[in-house]
């Protein structure tokens, strides 16, 4: 299989000739994580759509969700953790066979060519949001989030690599200091504030607000430290070597979090007792992801990188290229994926009406389920096909950026 491009979303993974076989096991991985991780976006995107009516806190209630709904919310935890970190990772790769400063330039064209999607094309992709633009209000979530930190990265990608590395793992590790930090509407610094750490309602002037839903300080931690990771996967690296600083890393990550959540003195709202086991596990697993706290983001990560490894390890498995081919052109399952349920929920509305309260909604999340096995392949299909245009079409510049 040609090896896809290695994006979230955008960069192309190719670059000088090396040994095909470590090329293929070294990308193809990064590439299958990147579409794994987009099935799982699509579970929490269907519920969102069929579920508007049983919106879920953040942190998730652990005392009041149905279990059912808490673990679905779950699985989509690591999705934007793993996507700003394997855009970091993609960024050092593009680099291999760019100088830094045309890599700095297309991290900052990037960027803001997702910022621009994020408020134009995205914005109204919302089941609930109308096709007025501008909308009322401008909903500032994941791909604004990653614009907005391949624009920081644009300029972090020229400090010396341990600078790198200490200031992601600052900015991850103790942002949660600055939780006590609740600035108020009309608060010197408000805006810039609710951009970077404070989840809260912007108003932009003329009848139009815009909602800070991801913050995007910790986000440019994590993708700084994705980026200072790069080197890991140089072309001829050993992928022994590189699996088993994975492994390490991934577990690492996963005992500290089980150890600082267990003492309860920092990093998210403490997890407490409950009347049930099942209960108390779902409290101990219910963290902040508005913005991601350290806790949050020491899972889901670690997760992400043992997955990393384990595709890597078994490359030969017959999923992992269709995986790929999902990861190979991120941006357009993205777009496709959400107008697709926005049509969806608009057909259903206008057969059936807002069956509850002012939306329509299903009562049982199975049909969630069943609507994500009925959307899968209609979703891969013409994204494999989009993703093997990029590959064959390098002389079409825009494609890149899709």
């Amino acid at each position: 299989m040609t090896t896809l491009a290695a994006s979230p979303p955008g960069f192309t993974a190719a670059a000088a000739p090396e040994n095909p076989a470590v090329a293929r096991t070294r990308l193809l991985a990064i590439d299958a994580l990147r579409g794994l991780v987009m099935l799982f976006m699509l579970v929490d995107h269907v519920r969102e759509t069929f579920f508007l009516h049983l919106q879920v806190s953040d942190p998730v209630d652990a005392n009041t969700t149905d279990p059912g709904l808490f673990f679905t919310r779950l699985l989509s935890t690591f999705c934007a953790p793993t996507f700003v970190a394997l855009t970091g990772l993609s960024a050092w790769l593009y680099g291999q066979s760019h100088t830094k400063k045309d890599v700095s330039e297309f991290l900052l064209k990037r960027g803001l060519f997702l910022i621009f999607l994020e408020l134009t094309v995205i914005c109204l992709a919302w089941p609930t949001q109308s096709f007025e633009f501008p909308p009322a209000r401008f909903w500032l979530q994941v791909i604004w989030a990653i614009g907005i930190s391949m624009v920081a990265l644009s300029a972090l990608i020229y400090l010396p690599r341990p600078l790198q590395f200490a200031l992601g793992l600052a900015i991850v590790c103790l942002h949660n200091l600055l939780d006590g930090i609740v600035l108020a509407p009309g608060d010197t610094g408000y805006a810039i504030w609710s951009v970077l750490h404070q989840r809260a309602v912007v108003d932009l002037g003329l009848g139009l607000t815009a909602k800070t839903t991801y913050p995007i300080l910790p986000w440019i931690g994590v993708i700084l430290l994705g980026y200072a990771c790069g080197p890991w996967f140089a072309k001829g690296s050993d992928p022994a070597v590189r699996m088993k600083r994975l492994v390490t890393l991934g577990l690492s990550m996963m005992i500290g979090f089980v150890v600082i959540r267990y003492l309860n003195f920092y990093g998210d709202k403490p997890w407490f007792v409950a009347e049930t086991q099942l209960r108390t596990v779902m409290s101990f697993l219910a963290l902040t992801k508005y913005p991601p706290s350290l806790l949050f983001l020491m899972p889901t990560v670690g997760v992400g990188v043992l997955l990393l490894a384990l595709f890597e390890k078994f490359q030969d498995s017959p999923a992992l290229p269709h995986l790929a081919f999902l990861g190979g052109a991120p941006m357009f399952f993205y777009i496709l994926h959400l107008y697709v349920l926005k049509g969806i929920y608009h057909v259903a509305l206008l057969l059936y009406g807002p069956v509850k309260g002012t939306v329509f909604g299903v009562d049982n999340l199975s049909t969630v389920w069943i609507w994500v096995g009925l959307l899968v392949v209609p979703l891969y299909l013409p994204t494999r096909w989009f993703a093997g245009v990029k590959q064959r079409r390098k002389d079409i510049w825009w494609l890149k950026y899709l």
